[in-house]
């Protein structure tokens, strides 16, 4: 984590890189768990973390909530979704249609995070020349 408030945005985006990984690889540990009976799909929400970090700082501008924001609040771990619905008789909820189209937006999220960062750092190396 870089210490510096020139890089608050990048940390962030930072972040969001790294969920937007940890969710690829939920996502794909639950398809590949799709015939596991009693499997539970499980999920990571980096949103929810990220919103109620912006909306606990008394900060007017997106500039002063992300310059306050604590980097250890926006570290998101797997949750298991313990719903009681299920697709299968053997209490497995992994809807494989619902997991493909998860993945597939969630690596074009994670495309665009990686470019924000490196146009972040392209404008930071535009102000030094």
């Amino acid at each position: 984590m870089i210490s510096s408030s020139v890089f608050d945005y990048v940390n962030v985006l930072n972040k969001a890189a790294d969920a937007a990984w940890l969710r690829n690889e939920t996502i794909a540990n639950n398809i590949a768990n799709q015939s596991t009976p009693g499997y539970k799909r499980q999920d990571v929400d980096f949103e929810s973390a990220l919103k109620q970090a912006l909306q606990s700082s008394g900060y007017r501008t997106m500039d002063g909530k992300v310059a306050h924001i604590r980097s250890s609040v926006l570290d998101v771990d797997t949750y298991t979704d313990h719903g009681d619905y299920s697709y299968r008789l053997d209490g497995n909820n992994v809807d494989p249609d619902t997991e493909y189209v998860e993945l597939a937006s969630n690596q074009i999220r994670y495309q665009a995070l990686i470019d924000s960062v490196n146009q972040e750092f392209a404008l930071l190396s535009a102000a030094m020349k």
